[in-house]
Order: structure tokens, then sequence, then C-alpha cells
């Protein structure tokens, strides 16, 4: 069963949760093994926030569809409460700068049952088809370690391919979440930004 935790996308994962094969803390703590032992190398995860993410797997979590999956998010818009968040900046990471409330996506996440383990490396404000920060250092592609995953949502892609998390929060103007899914061998959804 242990192998499901980690290699299952994040539809058979929940539906594993659903029927109560996994556990949501059994989902996030082989999440967490998997990043301790491998992020080290790829620098994919900039930010953990695991006994957060422990408390809220052993909580009631949302009954949303993806109840329990552990999630990752970018480390660029996305503000989760409590947490940092640099969009890649130097400057940011020194002052220490710490989201005040989730916003809206991340409320949406919250509410589909996702569980939040911490933030992915990006370029600077996004703006970059590498992920290669000063303030973090650069992010490996886990299928080639001296290739890039592509950006700017490369420590996203290459979490995802790294099998850290089964679905990874990404951004895309003109191929942030393309680029890097291309360059990690993922599928990359790029949603409507129109509101309904």
């Amino acid at each position: 069963m242990a192998a499901s935790r980690t290699e299952a996308d994040a539809t058979a994962l929940a539906t594993l949760i659903r029927r109560g094969d996994v556990a949501p803390i059994d989902a996030v703590e082989a999440a967490i093994a998997r990043i301790e032992a491998d992020n080290p190398r790829l620098n994919a995860v900039i930010h953990t926030q695991f006994e957060r993410a422990r408390r809220e797997a052993r909580d009631p979590l949302p009954d949303g569809p993806m109840r329990g999956v552990p999630f990752l998010l970018k480390d660029y818009s996305a503000y989760d409460g409590g947490e940092p968040c640099c969009a890649g900046l130097l400057a940011a990471r020194t002052t220490g700068w710490i989201a005040p409330a989730d916003d809206e996506v991340t409320r949406r996440f919250r509410r589909a049952g996702l569980v939040m383990l911490g933030r992915t490396n990006t370029p600077e404000l996004a703006c970059l088809g590498t992920t290669e920060p000063v303030a973090f250092g650069p992010t490996l592609n886990p299928w080639d370690d001296t290739r890039s995953p592509g950006g700017s949502s490369g420590g996203s892609a290459a979490a995802v391919a790294a099998g850290f998390v089964p679905a990874a929060h990404a951004t895309d103007v003109s191929g942030s979440i393309r680029i890097p899914a291309s360059h990690c061998g993922l599928v990359g959804l790029k949603t409507s930004a129109r509101a309904f």
C-alpha cells in the first residue's frame, strides 16, 4: 500500500482516501519522506510547513474532491496565511515577509481538501523560463539533474515529476506551466482567467 501513497496521481489518491484505504496523515507523511529524501538534490521545495500539514491532516478536513491530498504552492502569489511568500526575490527572503492571510486561490485549494506542505521554487517574479533565483538557487530536473525543469513553475514541475506530491500549484502568463510540464514529462493545466 505504501507505493500507492507516493505513486498515485491526485485523483487516484483522493479516491483511496475517500474509500478509507489511505488516511490523509499517511499520504502527508509519505510526501514529507519523499521531499526530505530528494529535495536536497533537486531544490524544488524552498519552504516547508510540515508540522502545520501534519496537524491539518489529523484534523477534520473539508470534504472536497481532493480531501487529504498533499500539495505544494508555487512561491508566487497563492498567499498562505502565516507562511512566507518571496516570489523568488532575495529582498523578500531577507526581510522574512509573511502572508497575513490566505488569498482566494489558497482558500479554494483548502476547500477542495488539499493539504499544503510548503512552497516551490520560482525565478524572480516568475519572469523567466528557467528556475534559478538568486534567493534560493537553481532547481534541477529530476529526470536529468544536469538540465533545467524550465520555469517559471519549475519547482512545482520538478516536485511532481520527482513524486514528492501528485499535483502542485503553478501560474502561467507566457508558458510558465507549459514549459516546465514539457521539460519534466508532465501535463500542465492552465485554467482560464475568466471568473464565473
